[in-house]
């Protein structure tokens, strides 16, 4: 099995700064894609960014020069670094992997979900 576990959420002001982390744990033999998607209120999920274990990047437009995607694949785990945050941001953020597992499967898997809410 394979447990995606996110932390770092939390009410923050406007202009703010929060960093989310993910860790991957389980049966994972490689890692191919981690990233953040979010889904804010009657709203679809969204991807915020992704990062290849090559270190292609990939951001939202509206997250660009704000948010930071970073990695660190010894102990499988993902960060976004928010900063100038908009109450636009308020969302359930999800992170997800593309990984092959010892059992031989590959799929995406998702975390819970962390819930960010920007708001004074």
């Amino acid at each position: 099995q394979v447990q995606l576990v996110e932390s770092g959420g939390g009410l923050v002001q406007p202009g703010g700064s929060r960093r989310l982390s993910c860790a991957a744990s389980g049966s994972i033999l490689s890692i191919y894609t981690m990233g953040w998607f979010r889904q804010a209120p009657g709203k679809q999920r969204e991807l915020v960014a992704s990062m290849t274990s090559g270190g292609n990047l990939n951001y939202a437009d509206s997250v660009k020069g704000r948010f930071t995607i970073s990695r660190d694949n010894a102990k499988n785990t993902v960060y976004l670094q928010m900063n100038s945050l908009k109450p636009e941001d308020t969302a359930v953020y999800y992170c997800n992997a593309v990984l092959s597992t010892i059992q031989g499967i590959s799929q995406r898997y998702w975390g819970q979900g962390t819930q960010v809410t920007v708001s004074s």
